[in-house]
């Protein structure tokens, strides 16, 4: 696994990524508010609320009474900002800090906003499409910021991306590689029916979009060769 911690590719149309920062510190705020409930009596209230759930969103099931305040298709955008977990938050909105700014840079601010909720909404349906009777709730910003994966590496393939391999070990690497491999192993486990708790077709489907996207969406060029670190 390689963590990301930074790249060296300068904003070139915006002063500042305001709607990445936005979005950082929403998702943020709304786990603070939301973090007791996820550990309380072990139960998940606000991700039966605001949780996509297949077999609630195809009608298949209901939510107990209380629960069903949110409608069905809304839980498509409001999954977004709920996270199970602070490893599950930070890992995320780290992935998002570093590669946002270079995307929302190349569409603007509204767009970006768009663009973001449009691919975290096409990967949770697709998680839903594939596992249309699942009755446990998928959350998290994940398809999101694999659009926005998507995007960055159409954008900046050539781009030195300095992280941790392992998650210890310095090292700097082209997105090419690094992004490239990632959705690899997102394909890979999406198709060979990976039964963990992660939502391998949120992300590829968040990841195709934001590819399919970005071309649409952009005002920059893609770089043909990376800047000089």
């Amino acid at each position: 696994m390689f963590l990301p911690l930074r790249d060296q590719i300068p904003l070139r149309r915006l002063k500042a990524a305001h709607v990445t920062r936005l979005i950082l510190l929403v998702t943020t705020l709304v786990w603070l508010g939301t973090w007791s409930g996820l550990i309380a009596g072990g139960v998940d209230p606000a991700a039966l609320m605001g949780g996509v759930i297949p077999a609630v969103l195809w009608g298949q099931a209901a939510l107990p009474p209380g629960y069903d305040l949110i409608p069905a298709p809304l839980t498509l955008v409001t999954t977004l900002f709920l996270h199970a977990g602070f490893v599950h938050l930070v890992g995320n909105m780290l992935f998002l800090q570093v590669f946002g700014d270079n995307v929302e840079d190349s569409m603007g601010h509204a767009a970006f906003l768009g663009f973001y909720i449009a691919c975290g909404a096409a990967g949770a349906l697709l998680h839903a499409v594939m596992d249309p009777a699942s009755e446990h709730p998928l959350i998290g910003a994940s398809g999101a910021v694999a659009g926005v994966i998507g995007a960055y590496l159409v954008l900046h393939p050539r781009a030195q991306i300095w992280g941790l391999m392992l998650n210890l070990i310095p090292m700097r690497i082209s997105a090419a590689w690094m992004l490239g491999l990632w959705i690899a192993v997102q394909v890979y486990h999406a198709v060979s029916g990976d039964e963990s708790s992660t939502a391998w077709w949120a992300h590829v489907g968040g990841f195709a979009t934001g590819v399919a996207l970005i071309p649409l969406l952009r005002r920059l060029p893609s770089d043909a060769v990376a800047p000089p670190a």
